[in-house]
C-alpha cells in the first residue's frame, strides 16, 4: 500500500515508478518504501477533488458531522498503531507519540466537529445577508516534525467546511498520514473528497502550489518553503495560509520561581526533541539570577532520558535524520566558536548511542542576540539563555527576531505577566506554563506566517464570504 497514492477514493499506482526509502532514525535502517509522485499525479488528484467538490460542498452540516464522527471513531481504534508508526518514521518517543502526537491530532477532528455543530454559515447584515461557503479544492503541504498533528489541523477543518483536499505529507515521515487515509476511506466519504499524493517539495509541493485547479494552499514548513509557495501561488491568486518557523522567547521575570521556571523552560524547549516550531528556544533571565539559572538548567538536562524511542521510559529520542543532526551539530559548534558558555551538552554523539541520529541535549549561557544560535531556528534540543537588565530590554530582545510564532512569560503576578505578553509580537503567548488549548488560534506574526489554525479561526480559513443583497425579508 505504501507505494500507492489515494486518489478518487482508491489506492492507485503512481504515474511513473520512483521510490524512496523511509528511515527509522533510531536504527538508521530503511523499514518502508513509498512512491514519489509527479505533476501528473497531482493533476489526477486535483481533477478528482474538483469533481467531488460540486456535490460535497452541498452536503448538509449533519452529514459532514457524521463523516467527522466516523473518522474520530476510526482514529481512536487505530491510535496505538498510529503512535507507533510516528515513532518509527520520525523518532518521537512512544509515550510522547501516544499522549501527544497522536492524541493532539485526534483533537483537531473533535474540535472541527464541535465548531461545525454550532457554526452559523448565514447571518443577516445590513440590507442583506452574509454567507460563508467552502473555498474549494485545498492543497495541503505538511511537515515531518508533527506528521499527523499538522495534517489533522488542516484536513479536519477543510472537510468540516465542505472543501475537498489534496494532501502532500512529508516524504520523510509519510506513513502515519497514509494510515489516516485508510481511516478516512473507511469513514465512507465520497470518492475524491480526500486525496493523498506523496512526493518531495520541489516536485509535488510546487505542483500543488502552482496548480490552477487548487483554490487554496496551506503549508506548514520553513520560512523559505513558505516564500516559495507564496510566489508559485501568486500567478493564480489563490489563498495561501502559512505556519512557518519560530524562535520563541521565554521571559522569566525576576519575581518568578526561578528553579521551576527554568526547569520547565528547558523541558518545553526540548519538546519533541526540540523539533517544534513554537518551542521557547531563547530563555531570557535577569542578569542577577545568572548562576542560579545555569545550575537549574543543568539539573533539568540531567532529567532527560535519552534512548530507544520504543522504550516507554524514554523522554527524548533521535532527531529525524542525518541531515538534521548535522545541522544541529554545526549550530552547536557555532555557539562555542562565537563565545557562548556551554552550560550542558555540546557536539558529538551522546554516550552509548553511537547508532541512530541522536544529539546531546544542550544549553548555552551568556548568549548575545547577534549569535547564530540566538537568531536561527535550530530545530533541535538546544537552548540559548540570554541575560537582561531591565524589563524593556527583555521585551526588546524577545521581539528582535524575524519570527513571531509564540512567546512565553513567567511571573508570580499574572497581571504583570499579561502586560508583558501584550508587548510581545507573536501570535500566541503562554503565561506561567499554560497548557495547550486546541480551541485557541495558532499562527504567527512576521516571517512565522499568515492565517491561523485550530478552533473557529482555523475553521474560517477554509471559508469564502459572500454578501447577498436584495432578498426580501
Amino acid at each position: 500500500m505504501f507505494t500507492k497514492f489515494y486518489i478518487g477514493g482508491a489506492w492507485v499506482d503512481p504515474a511513473a515508478p520512483r521510490t524512496l526509502g523511509v528511515l527509522d532514525p533510531a536504527t538508521e535502517e530503511t523499514f518502508a518504501t513509498i512512491s514519489l509522485g509527479t505533476a501528473e499525479d497531482v493533476d489526477r488528484a486535483v481533477a478528482a477533488a474538483r469533481a467531488a467538490f460540486v456535490a460535497y460542498s452541498q452536503v448538509s452540516v449533519e452529514q459532514r458531522r457524521e463523516y467527522l464522527e466516523r473518522i474520530i471513531a476510526g482514529f481512536r481504534a487505530r491510535l496505538p498503531e498510529i503512535a507507533r508508526t510516528m515513532t518509527r518514521e520520525m523518532g518521537s518517543p512512544i509515550t510522547f507519540s501516544t499522549e501527544r502526537q497522536a492524541t493532539v491530532a485526534l483533537f483537531h477532528f473533535e474540535e472541527a466537529a464541535r465548531v461545525l455543530a454550532d457554526y452559523r454559515f448565514e447571518e443577516e447584515m445590513g440590507a442583506g445577508f452574509v454567507r460563508r461557503e467552502p473555498i474549494g479544492v485545498c492543497g495541503l503541504i505538511t511537515p515531518w516534525n508533527w506528521p499527523l498533528n499538522q495534517v489533522a489541523s488542516k484536513v479536519a477543518p477543510a472537510l468540516a467546511t465542505g472543501c475537498t483536499v489534496v494532501l502532500k505529507p512529508s516524504e520523510i515521515a509519510p506513513l502515519s498520514a497514509m494510515v489516516l487515509a485508510e481511516v478516512i476511506h473507511d469513514a465512507g466519504l465520497p470518492p475524491g473528497v480526500f486525496n493523498l499524493v506523496n512526493g518531495d517539495g520541489p516536485t509535488v509541493g510546487e505542483a500543488i502550489a502552482a496548480h490552477p485547479g487548487i483554490d487554496m494552499v496551506s503549508l506548514t514548513g520553513s520560512t523559505g518553503a513558505g516564500i516559495r509557495v507564496s510566489k508559485l501561488a501568486a500567478d493564480t491568486v489563490k489563498r495561501v495560509a502559512l505556519e512557518l518557523g519560530g524562535k520563541s522567547a521565554n521571559i522569566i521575570l525576576p519575581d518568578a520561581d526561578l528553579e521551576s521556571a527554568v526547569v520547565a523552560g528547558v523541558h518545553s524547549c526540548y519538546t519533541n526533541g526540540g523539533q517544534n516550531c513554537q518551542s521557547p528556544t531563547r530563555m531570557l533571565v535577569h542578569r542577577s539570577q545568572r548562576d542560579e539559572a545555569y545550575a537549574a538548567a543543568r539539573r533539568a538536562v540531567e532529567q532527560v532520558r535519552l534512548g530507544d524511542p520504543l522504550d516507554p521510559s524514554t523522554t527524548m529520542g533521535p532527531v529525524v535524520s542525518q541531515a538534521q543532526r548535522e545541522k544541529i551539530t554545526a549550530l552547536v559548534r557555532s555557539g562555542i566558536d562565537e563565545g557562548a558558555t556551554l552550560v550542558a551538552g555540546g557536539p558529538g554523539h551522546p554516550e552509548g548511542l553511537d547508532k541512530g541520529f541522536y544529539v546531546r541535549p544542550t544549553v548555552f549561557g551568556d548568549v548575545t542576540p547577534t549569535m547564530r544560535i540566538a537568531r536561527e531556528e535550530i530545530f533541535g534540543p538546544v537552548l540559548s539563555i540570554l541575560l537582561y537588565e531591565t524589563e524593556d530590554e527583555a521585551v526588546e530582545i524577545a521581539n528582535d527576531t524575524p519570527f513571531g510564532l509564540a512567546g512565553f512569560v513567567q511571573s508570580k503576578d499574572p497581571d504583570h505577566a499579561r502586560r508583558v505578553a501584550n508587548r510581545i509580537r507573536a501570535g500566541r503567548v503562554y503565561l506561567n506554563g499554560a497548557p495547550f488549548d486546541r480551541s485557541l488560534p495558532f499562527g504567527g506574526y512576521k516571517q512565522s506566517g499568515n492565517g491561523r489554525e485550530f478552533g473557529r479561526f482555523g475553521f474560517e480559513e477554509y471559508l469564502e464570504v459572500k454578501a447577498v443583497l436584495g432578498y426580501p425579508r
